[in-house]
């Protein structure tokens, strides 16, 4: 999409005098049927247009059973036919996650990793899964010195960590699961061996295998097509993802990180030079953690400790709860400045200390503390954007990646799972080991060179993570959600929670309204979508904000989805139509469904 930079003159002409803000309170989610709506000739049409909140493009899907949202259907499907046989949200999220692994590939996929929270519904605890793989033994900062890095190479052999996403899987089936891997992962299998369509999004994302630098020739014979990635509507198979599948259906884990798959990963590495032994593939165990949390008007929201980002959405709340947002109304200037700066202000407290916990003690309860919240609310001009506030510490984390994806599932007993996995950026390292059908990450080019800091790089060390599932909750309802894109998901997270709690947004609303992201860590510009009202651009510019304005489905703003339930039974799924994805209930119950059997 072309990208426009707004000056202030350009956008003063456009709403010339608009420069009042219009305090905009959107339909309650409680009572969003008839109050604030009006219905004509049918469709449902609301009063805040001018302010962004448009009648959403899709409508949430409710259901007393189960449902999947992925970003693509044929994942989402593979899901809810877990279900139907019997399975859990857990069984459901896996299944989609391995198949979406196959459809998405520039985003995801068995060579890249996983977080996820689960809550579950007969206990009513809520558990974090930390399964983002560790730095080989051997990879330092002066091996790559003396390969002539001078910062952190952002594709190729040195960028590969060990790839934690089946190990996940492994985790959440064992501790959660009912059904057996060659259940879960038959619809994988089959799309993989019989082909499926390529999707208009995806078909646009994939035609970056053409230009990967970086790519070896198994890279190539996987995903280019006669030279050329596959084109929208155009049938794509990958018969040496379905034999890994295979792999890990009859053996678990072990079919992935030991044995055939675990030789030809070793191997593709060594030969350019890596440092990945046996064991680091065999001793990788994923780690169970508790989940941060924090009070955002009433809900508590939760995201993942580090070695993640998501200290940075809680921080980002706590420091937009001393303002009344909600008052301000949805899209004003004054409410979007606020989100901007305290975007500022708690990145630049995650890329000082945030990085793996076994290595470095990280102040975790000071970050989101009382004292630290109120002086960071405290630094925000209220009159002026602040284009420096901390230096960002680590440069080459500005890059970043967006290459991921989110996907939550919801059974009938009320259990959720929140799920996030990725290749980091657009099709990883560009490394393909012969005869595997998938790509390896390039998770390590988040790490740093310099030394001292929380995240140097060193072996078996996870690097600063950009992935963060989430969920929040509030009187019985339950919400699980997510928002892709690399550095944009913080910022997105807190913009979702406070369309949910500030705005009254249902969750289709709350995924679609629009969104502001700003990808670097310094500096006063910002990417603005055109869903923001011109108005409000002017006064946002007014206060010193340099937008980049971007059109719809653009990619740099992330795709969300979302699962909700509550104190009635009732389950409710969005999916955000920046993406092809959706939204899937379970059917109706037929008899004879077979059950699960889990060995």
């Amino acid at each position: 999409m072309p990208q426009h930079t707004f000056s202030r003159q350009r956008l003063r002409s456009v709403a010339a005098g608009a420069l009042a803000t219009i305090p905009v309170v959107a339909p309650h989610l409680a009572a969003q049927a008839d109050s604030a709506r009006t219905r004509r000739g049918g469709a449902i049409a609301t009063a805040n247009i001018d302010s962004g909140l448009v009648v959403p493009g899709r409508s949430v899907v409710a259901t007393r059973l189960g449902i999947v949202a992925s970003s693509h259907p044929l994942a989402s499907a593979a899901g809810v036919r877990m279900l139907d046989m019997g399975g859990n949200a857990i069984d459901a999220a896996i299944a989609a996650n391995a198949t979406i692994g196959l459809m998405e590939p520039m985003m995801n996929g068995m060579g890249g990793d996983l977080f996820a929270i689960v809550y579950e519904a007969k206990t009513g605890k809520l558990y974090g899964l930390n399964s983002g793989g560790w730095a080989p033994t051997g990879l330092t900062a002066d091996l790559l010195a003396s390969k002539g890095n001078q910062r952190m190479p952002q594709r190729g052999v040195y960028t590969v960590t060990v790839p934690g996403a089946v190990a996940g899987w492994d985790a959440l089936r064992t501790k959660f699961g009912t059904m057996r891997f060659d259940q879960l992962l038959a619809p994988a299998i089959y799309y993989a061996e019989n082909g499926f369509p390529v999707s208009e999004v995806d078909a646009g994302m994939w035609a970056g295998a053409e230009r990967n630098a970086a790519a070896n020739a198994a890279f190539k014979g996987t995903y280019l097509v006669s030279g050329s990635s596959p084109r929208a509507g155009e049938v794509f198979r990958n018969p040496d993802l379905a034999s890994s599948l295979r792999r890990v259906a009859a053996k678990g884990r072990a079919g992935f990180y030991a044995g055939p798959t675990a030789d030809a990963i070793l191997s593709t590495l060594r030969e350019l030079g890596g440092t990945m032994t046996p064991q680091d593939l065999a001793e990788f165990v994923p780690e169970w953690v508790t989940p941060l949390s924090t009070a955002y008007h009433g809900w508590t929201v939760y995201e993942l400790p580090p070695n993640s980002q998501g200290m940075a959405a809680l921080e980002m709340l706590n420091i937009m709860e001393r303002f009344p947002l909600a008052s301000w109304g949805f899209h004003s200037a004054k409410a979007l400045h606020v989100m901007i700066e305290a975007k500022k202000l708690a990145y630049s407290d995650l890329l000082r200390y945030v990085g793996d916990p076994r290595y470095t003690k990280i102040p975790v309860e000071q970050m989101l503390g009382a004292a630290n919240t109120d002086a960071r609310a405290k630094a925000i001009n209220p009159a002026r954007a602040t284009c420096r506030v901390e230096p960002a510490r680590f440069a080459e984390l500005e890059r970043g990646g967006s290459e991921t994806i989110y996907l939550t599932a919801v059974d009938k007993d009320g259990n959720i799972v929140s799920l996030i996995q990725s290749n980091y950026s657009e099709f990883g390292s560009g490394l393909v080991a012969s005869g595997t059908g998938f790509v390896l990450h390039n998770r390590g080019g988040l790490f740093t060179m310099d030394k001292g800091q929380p995240n140097t790089i060193a072996p078996r060390k996870r690097p600063l993570h950009t992935i963060i599932p989430a969920y929040m909750e509030k009187d019985g309802t339950r919400i699980g959600f997510g928002i892709m894109g690399g550095w944009n998901q913080s910022q997105a997270h807190a913009q979702f929670v406070a369309n949910i709690a500030d705005y009254g947004m249902t969750i289709q609303q709350a995924l679609e309204a629009g969104r502001f992201t700003k990808t670097n860590f310094d500096g006063c510009d910002v990417n603005i979508e055109s869903r923001v009202s011109d108005k409000t651009r002017v006064e946002l510019t007014t206060l010193g904000h340099e937008l980049q304005l971007r059109g719809p489905r653009t990619g740099i703003f992330g795709y969300g989805q979302a699962v909700m339930s509550n104190p009635a039974g009732v389950h409710f799924g969005a999916s955000d139509p920046r993406h092809d994805g959706a939204a899937i209930p379970q059917g109706a119950p037929i008899s004879g469904t077979p059950r699960p059997t889990k060995p």
